[in-house]
């Protein structure tokens, strides 16, 4: 049975990245408890958008504000609080980051995206990243890992 209201299980997440000297990097932060390197996620609140959402996640995990693709880059489902979890996941052109954020107990990171997806313990999630270049380069059709 769930334990919280249905709009819990809606889920948007951002994947923060910037060219760094013509290379793609991307930003990861630590996670709240188990110190995993993610990217920011989390409920899409009732009043907003899902890219809308996932900009204010960015904002207070990573500190960092951007443009965030209107449509997703991938989906994928995970199992959590007694039922399963859709998040959908966007991709934010950094142009601002913070020096100071709410969860700035958070560590970051900046790195390529070879790295990035070395680090990311979520394989479906290591999926979707893998299609970064193509969706930057607008050569990308949005898909699920359900594939």
């Amino acid at each position: 049975m769930q334990e919280h209201p249905d709009y819990y299980y809606q889920q948007s997440a951002v994947i923060p990245c910037r060219q760094e000297g013509g290379e793609l990097k991307i930003l990861l932060i630590t996670s709240r408890k188990k110190r995993r390197w993610v990217i920011p996620k989390g409920i899409i609140e009732p009043n907003l958008i899902p890219p809308d959402s996932a900009a204010k996640e960015a904002l207070e995990e990573a500190g960092v504000q951007g443009k965030v693709s209107q449509s997703p880059i991938g989906t994928y489902k995970y199992d959590k609080w007694g039922g399963t979890c859709d998040v959908q996941v966007f991709v934010m052109e950094v142009e601002k980051v913070l020096d100071d954020w709410m969860e700035s107990f958070r560590d970051r990171a900046w790195m390529g995206l070879e790295e990035a997806m070395e680090r990311m313990e979520e394989k479906k999630l290591r999926i979707i990243m893998n299609r970064l270049p193509d969706f930057l380069a607008g050569r990308d059709q949005t898909t699920s890992d359900q594939e």
